[in-house]
């Protein structure tokens, strides 16, 4: 389950995914598998190509790209998830999210 963001926001990052530019979007999210994380981050980007040149950089493997419609993306929680948006610059969503 997400929460803790704008219709605004999605929609932001959802025109970013479908231009073809990575893509972050964070948010809250309870999941019973995860019971420790309470947020994840969606890096998205419709060139799967793309996407999975970017993963490489962060050890992502492609086979964990959520083949969403015209969304793919990764999952990013927990410790890779701050280390990602740190390297990446998305201090905003690590100020409001609270992940340092």
């Amino acid at each position: 389950m997400a929460f803790g963001i704008s219709r605004q926001e999605l929609q932001y990052w959802k025109q970013k995914v479908r231009a073809g530019e990575i893509a972050f979007l964070t948010h809250f999210w309870l999941d019973h598998r995860f019971p420790k994380c309470t947020t994840v981050t969606k890096a998205g980007c419709k060139d799967i190509q793309k996407l999975i040149a970017w993963g490489k950089k962060y050890h992502l493997q492609p086979d964990w790209i959520d083949q969403k419609a015209d969304f793919p993306h990764f999952d990013l929680f927990g410790e890779k998830q701050r280390y990602i948006l740190e390297k990446e610059g998305e201090w905003d969503q690590i100020e409001r999210f609270q992940l340092l």
